[in-house]
């Protein structure tokens, strides 16, 4: 079947990505593909491939509310855009500071822009299972299926045994049709998820876990998940997601999908680094990046109202602001 795929150049339109472990069959295949001029990505198993998800910004109206015509409106646009789907409430989109009561406006803004609820990944930011088993209810009640899942972050110092239970323990309370792609983003949440525990959620949740999401930007932790073998790996840090999409990532979730959808699928599409973008990255991380990227994006739209945050993020300075707005100028 791959080499009629690769003979034909047909696609299926639910694409997979073909893959298998480094063995002498594996080592037939690469060479079948090469032959071809096609890429073979070295990795466990056959998973479908993920592609790219904007990590959406909020926007936020002068009295405070989230500007859902805003937010409707540049959902659909990252789609036609070229990203596959987008994240709702997420790091990027501060989705720890949307109140419960905020939450539907939101998920219902996109549903009236036309966003299809397949197409919605729904961010999860609670410390306790019962909040966070509300918000995948919510979810469900719109017919999302798929959610970016924040571990506890409050108390620091959790074991993963302490983790475990609080990951296992939402699985159990939530309808089964959810499914979770785990977080590991440690610089912002003070807690991480060890690759080991990852193996073992995955293990646990009877077909649940969809991903990892891995925004610590530490390549040997990418690899380390990569190699597992038992879970999709997505990939938040720009700068390595051609390494590792190489190496079998799915995909990423993205807040420079915001700017740049069409170039993050390129890069994973063809596991080739860009570097303009790369360094623009550079220099966006070295400043409050959500503030950043909104500066960037109210820019190239020429909207200033896509600036605002909401507390307890602030504006950038005006070293900040010209540092981001030369660089996206560099690469726009």
């Amino acid at each position: 079947f791959l080499r009629r795929q690769l003979e034909t150049g047909s696609n299926p339109s639910d694409t997979v990505l073909w893959a298998c472990p480094p063995t002498a069959h594996s080592n037939m295949l690469v060479a079948s593909a090469h032959a071809f001029g096609q890429p073979f990505l070295d990795c466990g198993g056959i998973m479908r491939k993920f592609g790219v998800s904007t990590a959406l910004l909020t926007p936020f109206s002068g009295n405070g509310d989230i500007d859902t015509d805003r937010l409707g409106s540049h959902a659909i646009n990252v789609l036609e855009d070229g990203a596959d789907s987008v994240t709702l409430f997420g790091t990027t989109g501060e989705g720890a500071s949307i109140g419960m009561s905020e939450r539907a406006a939101g998920i219902e803004a996109l549903l009236t822009a036309s966003c299809p609820a397949e197409k919605i990944i729904l961010g999860i930011a609670a410390n306790s299972v019962a909040d966070a088993a509300q918000q995948v209810s919510e979810g469900r009640h719109y017919g999302i299926s798929s959610y970016l899942l924040l571990p506890p972050f409050y108390f620091k110092g959790i074991s993963d045994a302490g983790l475990f239970n609080w990951h296992l323990q939402l699985f159990q309370m939530t309808d089964p049709a959810a499914n979770f792609i785990l977080y590991h983003i440690p610089q912002v949440a003070g807690v991480g998820l060890t690759v080991s525990l990852v193996n073992r959620l995955a293990a646990a949740a009877n077909g649940r876990v969809r991903a990892i999401k891995d925004s610590s930007g530490d390549w040997e932790n990418a690899r380390s998940l990569l190699a597992l073998g038992s879970v999709p790996v997505l990939v938040g840090d720009e700068r390595i997601l051609h390494k590792a999409v190489a190496k079998g990532a799915s995909g990423a979730i993205t807040g420079m999908a915001n700017l740049y959808p069409a170039r993050m699928k390129r890069i994973v599409e063809t596991a080739t680094e860009d570097r303009a973008l790369s360094e623009e990255v550079n220099r966006i991380v070295s400043v409050p990046v959500v503030a950043a990227l909104k500066t960037v994006l109210a820019s190239r739209l020429g909207d200033t109202e896509w600036e605002r945050l909401r507390a307890p993020l602030t504006s950038l300075g005006s070293d900040a602001r010209a540092l981001v707005l030369g660089s996206s100028a560099k690469v726009a």
